[in-house]
């Protein structure tokens, strides 16, 4: 009789081809788990559009809010429209409507109806606006007139507003300042005549115009800065004023 051993050796020429495996199964578990985050983002839009709304919206209120207790200067006023602006680039009218809707509760909240009103009344309007025009390719001399126009009737928007408020004509407040503007006009002019109530209502309206068409290109001016770096750009400027500004 032959004694016969037990074989115990151990084959291992598969543990590389089964690392290897092990490998490709991980690696294929990962670019699945990859393309499903990726199928996620892609079929929710609505999720990302709604975040940035709720973000721009409570950013468009804090600058309203700092600016109405601190006051410093025109700087912030300059801000004013440009995150619904914004949300009407990235996420199209809706969202920008949203946001305005969601700025004007949330400052109703802090400061009152009024003052929400106020904003809303010409800033948000301004700001959808804006954002249409700028996502539509439109060129800056229509963009400045409408949103002047904007500003215009949010002017007088907001003195029709306080009068009532307050139970009294805050426009004759206004008159009375152009009228003495008109009489140093005529003086300079050696017109010795007084101005008449029309010429002063004129004076009055240009004056407001002159002053929202500076304001509208100055938004112009921060928006083309700011959403450039944004990866959102507006529409170039005048060539006239890319010269000025060595801005391409």
């Amino acid at each position: 009789m032959t004694d016969s051993k037990p074989d115990f050796s151990v084959d291992d020429s598969n543990w590389i081809d089964e690392e290897e495996t092990y490998q490709s199964i991980a690696s294929e578990s990962d670019a699945n788990l990859k393309d499903k985050q990726t199928k996620y983002y892609q079929f929710k839009p609505e999720t990302i559009a709604l975040v940035e709304s709720a973000f721009l919206a409570s950013t468009a209120s804090l600058i309203w809010l700092i600016d109405y207790y601190f006051r410093i200067g025109p700087f912030l006023k300059m801000l004013f429209p440009l995150p619904i602006a914004l949300v009407y680039l990235r996420r199209g009218k809706r969202a920008s409507i949203i946001t305005t809707i969601v700025c004007g509760l949330l400052l109703a909240i802090l400061m009152g109806p009024p003052r929400s009103i106020v904003y809303i009344v010409p800033y948000g309007l301004m700001g959808i606006q804006l954002g249409a025009l700028w996502r539509r390719g439109v060129n800056w001399y229509v963009s400045i007139f409408v949103a002047s126009l904007i500003g215009c009737f949010g002017f007088f928007f907001r003195f029709w507003l306080f009068s009532i408020l307050l139970g009294e004509d805050l426009w004759v407040y206004v008159i009375s300042q152009i009228t003495n503007l008109a009489d140093w006009i005529f003086l300079k002019l050696g017109i010795l005549a007084r101005p008449d109530m029309i010429t002063i209502q004129l004076l009055a309206i240009a004056v407001v115009m002159v002053n929202n068409i500076i304001y509208s290109l100055t938004v112009h001016l921060v928006a083309l800065l700011m959403l450039d770096r944004l990866k959102t750009p507006i529409p170039r400027p005048p060539k006239w004023l890319q010269v000025i500004l060595d801005y391409e």
